[in-house]
């Protein structure tokens, strides 16, 4: 695993199978929504209502019943998802029951341009703030966004100097590199979470080496929203997309974009944006 820096920035450089891989584009903390949102609710409780006297075997049994289906995913993706995420899992999933939970990474906006009422594209601008984030560089795309993600999901969850869950954030975001014809997406790729705005002042510190900490600095970005699952070839395909539709020929000559995760990669309309950042 290499470490290395994903600062946000315009330049370049910096910065189907199973039934598992079906579904899925990648291991990320929302897969496990959908298999756990209602199970999760109904274990903990009896018919009564009132929590069950059982509650830490039941506990247990929730984590491993977790696990198993991250294991499932990984396998589906070359990756193995070893016993020590249980904890990381099951607490992600216990602090976060749907999205409507989790703080969005503030913008304002600048602009959107339409077509027949549908959105082309958002200019925003972004503040400067504190992201934590992994450069990863595995042989397979979907193997360096899991092994990273997998270690900012054990920094959100207590492996910092607060030793406390820090909260999740939207989106996640991933940085991904291309050749010069963007006909190819770079094995290196870059998992960043913005930090709660009550992190933001004094981040806490990771216990994982290969995590950073980095300011990124203030930014105008272009958005295009686009659904579906997030592999090699729906995000070369995403940002020729919005290549053509932009009016700036200069974006069009970056090598690093930006892929933001919003909602379940296992729901039948997930929803990601594809962004081209404003090089000063």
């Amino acid at each position: 695993m290499d470490r290395g820096g994903c600062r946000l920035n315009g330049g370049g450089g910096q910065g189907g199978g199973t039934e598992s891989e079906s579904r899925l584009g990648m291991i990320s903390l929302e897969d496990l929504e959908s298999f756990s949102e209602d199970q999760h609710s109904d274990s903990a409780y009896n018919s009564n209502g009132s929590l069950e006297d059982e509650a830490e075997p039941m506990e247990e049994e929730e984590q491993d019943r977790l696990l198993h289906y991250w294991q499932d995913v990984g396998r589906g993706h070359q990756v193995d998802v070893p016993r020590d995420m249980a904890a990381p899992i099951q607490q992600l999933t216990s602090n976060n029951q749907g999205t409507q939970d989790r703080e969005n990474v503030p913008f304002s906006l600048i602009t959107r341009k339409e077509k027949c009422g549908d959105m082309l594209y958002e200019k925003r601008h972004y503040e400067k703030a504190n992201w934590a984030c992994i450069t990863v560089h595995e042989e397979q795309y979907e193997q360096s966004i899991c092994l990273g993600f997998m270690k900012l999901m054990r920094y959100i969850c207590q492996q910092n100097s607060s030793g406390s869950y820090l909260g999740l954030t939207i989106p996640i975001v991933t940085v991904v590199r291309t050749a010069d014809s963007h006909s190819v997406l770079s094995r290196e790729v870059s998992v960043a979470y913005y930090l709660p705005t009550h992190h933001q002042a004094q981040p806490p510190q990771p216990y994982d080496a290969d995590i950073v900490i980095e300011e990124w600095p203030a930014t105008i970005i272009y958005a295009r929203p686009f659904s579906g699952a997030t592999n090699e070839h729906t995000i070369l395909n995403e940002i020729s997309l919005l290549a053509e539709v932009l009016e700036c020929p200069e974006i069009r000559t970056q090598e690093s974009f930006i892929v933001a995760g919003y909602t379940n990669p296992a729901a039948a309309n997930r929803q990601n944006e594809i962004w081209f950042l404003e090089r000063p």
